[in-house]
């Protein structure tokens, strides 16, 4: 029997028992469209993150509270508080005067239910220095933002994202008028132009508060959540980095590197950073994803048994009639293959479709999201799918193939 012929006894198979191999199928069919969305949706998110670092300026220096080993993220990405850093480290940085440090800006954050009369918007605020536009390149649609004064005189004034103004405001003029933030009156002095939808800031949906007021009248601590900085060219970022070093270990009482409590980190290695860990994130959840394969496989498994079983008078015609126990192994590998290689592409389908859903959601929600569906995650399902079919396959062929013919002959 040519590999023609087993593939048209395997499609014969599958539709003569309809039902049982769509059961079959669907464990081979979930695991291969859960691996290509999980591979596919991380490989567009990690893209959507990496772009919105770069979109921020490849010129932008950060400073995080806490130690962190050269390659590995600083304890307070993943939620520990440290109060390690301070305004004064942020104000120390800029009397330094250096040449190459053209803007600093201080951040602290939280959130709360914003409300106007009988409106109310949850959102969160930021706390930031007067040089925020500068570093963040933003701009205002209208009004001011708060100056250098403000920022240290505790001044109740507030600037809008422009969803949020428009959230609060519809069409009318916020300029003037009074917000509360945590029951705290806020005098609006402007209101940004839009940037888009964001996973890592949304500005468009923040409201923006000096630092000094955030720390002491909203949040009540004495500590910054980060720091950023702009350097004039990207090829002095390094002697930026390590100048910042040599301050705050100073102001911090620091004479050993390795008990740094602060860690400074430029755009390009944040990027880096960033890449390492979607990537680990992206590749163990699509190993959890592919455990259903593994099911699936055995699905496969009890589907070539129970054919087995049935066909054992047609496997015994074929070995009285010169088959050999290879042929008999090869047509049911053949067939245990074919059933994974459909269901294989069943879901790639399937994950191609979903994957399209979640583009169109995504990118109706304001986000710039790039469909991508990922070569890999195609070829692996290919692969896996074909791998399946041969790994638990050949039990059922092995079987088959030790049937004695006199004795399958006589099987009703």
């Amino acid at each position: 029997m040519d590999i023609f012929e087993s593939i048209k006894n395997s499609w014969q198979m599958i539709i003569r028992n309809k039902m049982r191999s769509i059961l079959t199928m669907l464990g081979i069919i979930i695991g291969i469209t859960a691996v290509m969305i999980v591979l596919s949706v991380g490989e567009s998110v990690q893209g959507l993150i990496l772009n919105e670092v770069k979109s921020i300026g490849s010129n932008l220096v950060g400073i995080l509270p806490g130690h962190a080993e050269e390659n590995g993220p600083p304890s307070s990405v993943f939620g520990v508080v440290i109060t390690t850093l301070k305004y004064e480290d942020g104000e120390a940085i800029l009397k330094s005067n250096y040449s190459h440090i053209e803007s600093l800006a201080m951040y602290v954050s939280g959130s709360d239910i914003i409300s106007l009369n009988n409106k109310k918007v949850s959102a969160t605020f930021y706390g930031t220095s007067a040089s925020y536009p500068d570093v963040q390149n933003s701009s205002l649609e209208n009004g001011r933002f708060f100056d250098k004064d403000e920022e240290l005189s505790n001044a109740r004034v507030v600037v809008l994202g422009n969803k949020i103004a428009k959230d609060l405001f519809g069409d009318q003029d916020p300029l003037g008028t009074k917000i509360k933030i945590k029951k705290t009156n806020f005098n609006v002095i402007g209101v940004l132009k839009s940037k888009g939808g964001s996973l890592i800031q949304n500005e468009d949906s923040n409201l923006f508060v000096p630092v000094k007021t955030a720390q002491n009248v909203l949040l009540g601590i004495n500590y910054l959540g980060f720091i950023r900085v702009r350097v004039d060219k990207p090829e002095n970022i390094d002697g930026t980095i390590e100048h910042i070093k040599s301050i705050l270990r100073d102001n911090h009482n620091i004479d050993n590197p390795s008990e740094d409590d602060f860690n400074v980190r430029s755009t390009t290695q944040a990027l880096e950073t960033i890449g390492s860990i979607t990537n680990a994130l992206r590749f163990f959840l699509a190993a959890v994803a592919a455990i259903s394969l593994i099911v699936g496989g055995f699905g496969i498994m009890n589907i070539m048994l129970a054919t087995v079983q049935e066909r054992t008078k047609e496997i015994g015609l074929r070995k009285a009639v010169g088959a050999k126990n290879s042929d008999i192994i090869r047509q049911f590998l053949i067939e245990a293959v074919t059933i994974t290689f459909i269901s294989g592409v069943i879901g790639i389908i399937s994950g191609a479709l979903i994957l399209f859903l979640i583009s169109v959601v995504i990118n109706a929600l304001n986000y710039h999201w790039d469909l991508v569906i990922s070569p890999i995650s195609i070829i692996i399902g290919c692969l896996v799918s074909i791998s399946i079919g041969l790994i638990f396959g050949i039990i059922p062929a092995r079987r088959a193939s030790m049937l004695n013919p006199i004795e399958a002959l006589r099987y009703e």
